[in-house]
């Protein structure tokens, strides 16, 4: 943070210095009734200072509550329910300030919910059939456990508040129903109705933990490929069987520094075919040609949000001289939405769907994707901390080289405009193909 927008923003506003300018706040809206966690985004401009301005911020109830250099700001608070006096606030360089006051109502907590990523309701799947849900409750006891349902019979049960399982089904239509206990004796259930045909589906368990990862930089402008050292320009390491910070006592860590701006550094693990270190290289090629729907399902602990470029996590596949890249990002400083990626214009576009990360803490992340019986490519949903964002966007195939053949999982980090140092977690990394 620039030293003086820091100063700026220990002004209370009482104190602000008059100018002329305006801070247009398009979420939320003055009088709304809205959740308990509340989406704010702004734009400032002013005209009384030539420097332009130099920071924002989001006071509740006189109380300074976040601030952000610049003049966007896209954040997510959560506040107690209630009545809320709030302003969104600028200063400028010259010491002036504009704010806009509103009036928020934050409607009572939600009672228990589970959210279902996989399997959709309506669609076919193989045997087993992987379920992905995440539960949460009102209950200050938290989530008991969660459990599936099939035809009325309880066919699995695990503790805690997320679902991760593969059920063994039979052929033909079911009736499931994933439901979560807490633990103040509250039920809450969503039903998921199937039909069961086609292949079986295989997970590829503790991904950031396999062996076989490659690594290297891009470098800015234009993305070129830079294997280590890279002379400073772009560095990184990838350090596994981390315990400190993890789910499962088996994380990775991946860092990223050097002194170029917008730089990257891509991890990138052949899954399946050429390069693969886990005996599943396909070298009959049965597994490939069969196979159209997959799931990335991962959980990323952020270190510092602040200076966190964008995330990116990709799927892979390649064969017949055809190339298909799911590349999903969360373009977090840039903007501040899940970018996917186009094949064949070589370019992201955004979903319009807002990326809110939790900062210093897990993010749960899953990514469902599926190749077209004509090979384009389908984006389905990205869920994020148990909140499923149904994308539903189909983008055309690349060409490849006919002698690639395989799958890549991929784990990118980006630089930002200072090349800012910092470190990412990845755990429970799990790849589900059928």
């Amino acid at each position: 943070m620039k030293i003086y927008s820091y100063f700026l923003m220990m002004l209370p506003l009482a104190l602000a210095l008059p100018a002329s300018g305006t801070v247009l706040v398009s979420s939320p809206t003055n009088g709304q009734t809205v959740s308990s966690t509340v989406q704010f985004s702004a734009t400032a401009n002013t005209t009384t200072c030539s420097k332009g301005v130099a920071s924002m911020g989001i006071y509740v109830d006189n109380k300074l509550e976040y601030v952000v250099d610049g003049i966007k700001l896209n954040t997510s608070l959560p506040l107690a329910s209630g009545k809320h006096n709030v302003a969104v606030q600028e200063w400028d360089y010259c010491g002036g300030a504009t704010l806009t006051p509103m009036q928020l109502n934050v409607a009572s907590a939600t009672q228990d919910s589970i959210a279902v990523t996989l399997p959709l309701s309506g669609s076919t799947v193989s045997s087993p059939t992987a379920f992905l849900a995440t539960a949460s409750s009102s209950c200050a006891k938290g989530v008991a456990a969660t459990g599936v349902y099939v035809d009325n019979n309880l066919m699995y049960q695990g503790p805690g508040s997320k679902l991760s399982a593969q059920v063994a089904l039979a052929a033909g239509s079911h009736t499931t129903v994933v439901q979560a206990w807490d633990n103040c004796g509250g039920v809450t259930k969503q039903q998921v109705n199937l039909t069961v045909g086609g292949a079986a589906s295989k997970t590829i368990y503790n991904v950031q933990s396999l062996s076989g990862w490659n690594q290297w930089g891009e470098l800015a402008p234009l993305d070129n490929i830079c294997n280590a050292p890279c002379n400073n320009q772009v560095n990184w390491s990838m350090n596994q069987n981390n315990s400190s910070v993890s789910l499962s006592g088996n994380s990775t860590q991946f860092n990223l520094g050097g002194v170029t701006p917008y730089s990257d550094v891509l991890f990138s693990n052949p899954v399946l075919g050429q390069g693969n270190t886990q005996g599943l290289n396909d070298a009959q090629h049965l597994i490939l040609p069969a196979i159209h729907n997959f799931t990335l399902d991962t959980e990323v602990y952020v270190t510092n949000l602040s200076v966190t470029q964008s995330l990116e996590l990709d799927v892979n596949w390649y064969a017949n001289g055809i190339g298909m890249e799911w590349g999903t990002q969360c373009n977090h400083l840039g903007d501040q939405s899940w970018d996917i990626w186009d094949n064949v214009h070589a370019h992201w576009f955004s979903t319009g769907v807002a990326c809110n990360l939790n900062n210093a803490a897990w993010n749960h992340v899953v990514i469902q994707v599926q190749r077209e019986p004509n090979n384009d490519l389908l984006y389905q949903t990205i869920t994020v901390n148990g909140v499923v964002n149904n994308i539903n966007t189909t983008v055309p195939p690349f060409s490849v080289p006919q002698v690639w053949y395989g799958m890549t999982v991929n784990f990118q980090m980006d630089g930002n405009v200072k090349q800012s140092p910092y470190t990412l977690y990845a755990d429970n990394m799990n790849f589900t193909y059928w």
